[in-house]
């Protein structure tokens, strides 16, 4: 199958698509915080001001930059009902784009600034991913911060206090370049200590450096890790590992890393044996979806059909999901091809 079949019937015609990396914050689709203001009584623009304010410029600078995007829909959701709902929102839309599978991630402790607690945040999140028929799964993140270790710890606790009801693993995000992984060693000695799965942010605006550390700190994953490839040693243990890199290539295009997709480092990764899967980060602020991200890859790097089977295959099992979730995927990928 040529590279403009793929195009023509996948992801058009398939429901197989997996997206692993997905910020909750940032990917509230206009209408929902629509609803999400009306519900709460706080006043919501329109339009091309509530684009800016969603979705990132093309002249965006670096990923800090891009984190800014995140301040105006955190500040609404700030209740358990808006929670429940942009998480039961997201889920319905992934849905009717042909995804079998999430895993959605968010930081509980961002969401606790009008009083509700980590846990009440957590309960009202796996309260929205009940509500909808999709099958996924949430992440919890630490984030990178210089004084929230206590918050952190939390985060940790309680992703294994709900890990396999409703919650899949944990994560580090945030600022990378500023707040290196080693200043989180203890936060994830805590989740190797309770046998908690966790992914960590990692070679995205650090290096190498900063994936290799991410290993050793017990990671199952990679977020982005585009960065791997500067350094040989870090490549052999992700290959001899089995870890899978969490690839966004449109956010990373977003944040300056690379100037156009054909310097995007896919095809050097995969001739390097390193698993890879193809997410979106944050569909409404890089204004991307699942689906937008394939057909790019799969146009600007002449993928197989053979070479995206065995992108989602490597994705499945690489998930957090349990088992038979795994092999609900598999099954629907094998029957997509």
């Amino acid at each position: 199958m040529s590279s403009e079949m793929i195009l023509k019937e996948f992801p058009r015609e398939a429901d197989c698509l997996i997206d692993l990396h997905l910020h909750l914050d940032g990917s509230l689709s206009a209408d929902c915080v629509r609803r999400l203001g009306k519900m709460q009584g706080i006043d919501v623009p329109d339009g091309d001001e509530l684009d800016r304010m969603l979705s990132v410029s093309e002249g965006c600078r670096d990923l800090n930059e891009y984190l800014e995007k995140f301040d105006f829909p955190l500040s609404l959701l700030q209740t358990e009902e808006a929670i429940a709902y942009a998480v039961q929102s997201l889920e319905d839309r992934l849905l009717d784009e042909g995804v079998m599978y999430a895993e959605i991630r968010f930081a509980p402790q961002l969401h606790t600034r009008r009083g509700l607690t980590q846990e009440q945040v957590v309960r009202a999140a796996i309260d929205g991913n009940s509500r909808s028929p999709l099958r996924a799964s949430l992440i919890l993140c630490c984030m990178r911060m210089g004084d929230n270790k206590a918050e952190n710890l939390e985060s940790i606790r309680l992703a294994a206090k709900y890990l396999g009801c409703g919650v899949c693993a944990a994560d580090l995000a945030g600022a990378e370049a500023l707040f290196e992984n080693a200043r989180f060693e203890e936060e994830f000695a805590l989740a190797r200590q309770l046998c908690l799965p966790f992914t960590l942010h990692a070679g995205e605006a650090s290096g190498a450096d900063c994936v290799r550390t991410a290993l050793e700190m017990g990671a199952r994953r990679i977020g982005h890790g585009v960065r791997s490839l500067e350094d040989g040693a870090v490549v052999k243990s992700l290959v001899e590992r089995e870890i899978l890199l969490e690839l966004c290539p449109t956010s990373n295009l977003n944040t300056n890393m690379f100037e156009n997709l054909s310097q995007y480092p896919l095809r050097e990764l995969m001739a390097a044996g390193v698993r890879i899967s193809i997410n979106t980060d944050n569909t409404a602020v890089s204004r991307t979806s699942i689906r937008r991200e394939w057909d790019c890859v799969i146009s600007q790097f002449s993928l197989t059909a053979q070479e995206v089977k065995k992108i989602l295959c490597d994705t499945a099992e690489s998930s957090f999901a349990d088992a038979e979730t795994v092999a609900f995927m598999k099954k629907k990928i094998q029957n997509c091809f």
